[in-house]
């Protein structure tokens, strides 16, 4: 086939699935009961990391879903998450919908995958240990270009984000307060410490100790990155009811487990690396005296990492003018420091905050 027939052809077709794309954006779903998702990239031009190291383009991947004529919603999510893993029936399907808190014919509702994480600019792209050492302030900073200079919105109605998208909420709502409301879940303001931090390092130290990591130049990927997160994961997520109620005798648990380490590890090491020294430095607290936006702070009783009865967020909440702290009580139908992912058990408290602002 002649090369400018084939060029011509290939720009007929990209022009096709900018406009199918653009259609189904605003067409509703059945089977969703919220618009269809629309992934997409943005680049951000010369973004300096923390570190001072630049990049003259630095990608980051996001979902929409909705108009973005209407008022904009950031939505953050977890270690090794993506925007897109959030729209799962828990939580889009509990939020999206019509009549629901983030009804997406009302809002337009932003997901973007973190720097290194889902198909955003990472390590694993090809400078593998060379990447650049980013942290949580990096990656709040790509958010708030995404959102200024990409989106072009000047105002978000609310930024919500849970587990490493909670802590960057607090950031979000301390370093750009440009929204009226901010919901923190599964997590703390305070500095990075304690248990949590250590099995964060420990899932680190695993990888960087397994003498088939090579320091990043791995040939497959080291089996330290997958016992490792499975350890953390049963460690630090799933609550004790809940895990009695699924494993009450010795066969059960181990069942759970066999599975747990049978499963394929489809991350990349380096990745998950990165993404968990990259809470590291977290501290929001300096700043909660700042914090002009609504603010509710949303935890569960049976949260692994933040375990409420050290008293942290019944402490640092006061300092916050307008803050408010929801405590999901712990069951054996919760999930621990996962159950936030749930919003059927936080969904109406969120609406409540909603409806003070006609929408």
């Amino acid at each position: 086939m002649h090369t400018a027939l084939v060029k011509a052809l290939s720009r007929l077709a990209c022009g096709l699935v900018f406009l199918i794309g653009t259609a189904m954006a605003q067409t509703p779903n059945p089977s969703l009961a919220y618009p269809i998702p629309v992934e997409g990239d943005a680049i951000l031009r010369n973004f300096k990391f923390h570190t001072n190291e630049v990049f003259p383009e630095l990608k980051i991947h996001y979902t929409t879903v909705g108009d973005a004529k209407n008022p904009a919603v950031l939505v953050l999510h977890g270690t090794t998450g993506s925007g897109m893993g959030m729209v799962n029936p828990g939580f889009a399907g509990e939020l999206f919908g019509a009549g629901q808190p983030l009804d997406a014919s009302k809002y337009f509702i932003i997901l973007p995958d973190a720097i290194g994480t889902g198909k955003s600019t990472k390590p694993s792209d090809g400078l593998r240990a060379k990447f650049p050492r980013y942290n949580y302030d990096d990656m709040v900073d790509a958010q708030y270009r995404l959102v200024k200079e990409h989106f072009k919105i000047d105002r978000l109605r609310l930024v919500i984000g849970n587990s490493m998208g909670g802590m960057q909420t607090w950031m979000w709502a301390t370093k750009y307060p440009i929204m009226d409301i901010a919901v923190p879940m599964a997590s703390l303001p305070t500095e990075m410490s304690s248990r949590n931090w250590m099995l964060r390092r420990l899932i680190s130290e695993s990888i960087r100790r397994d003498p088939l990591w090579m320091n990043g130049d791995y040939k497959e990927q080291p089996p330290s990155a997958s016992f490792s997160s499975t350890f953390y994961a049963i460690a630090t997520n799933g609550g004790s009811q809940a895990f009695y109620k699924a494993a009450p005798t010795r066969a059960k648990a181990d069942a759970i487990l066999d599975s747990r380490l049978a499963a394929k590890y489809t991350g990349d090491a380096n990745d998950h690396l990165y993404q968990w020294e990259s809470s590291g430095d977290y501290n929001a607290s300096s700043g909660l005296e700042k914090i002009t936006a609504t603010l509710l702070a949303i935890n569960s009783a049976d949260d692994e990492r933040n375990p409420v009865e050290v008293g942290v967020m019944e402490r640092e909440i006061k300092r916050v003018k307008k803050g408010r702290y929801y405590l999901i009580p712990a069951s054996p139908e919760t999930a621990g420091h996962g159950t936030t992912g749930q919003a059927k058990w936080w969904k109406a408290e969120l609406a409540k905050v909603l409806a003070a602002w006609g929408i």
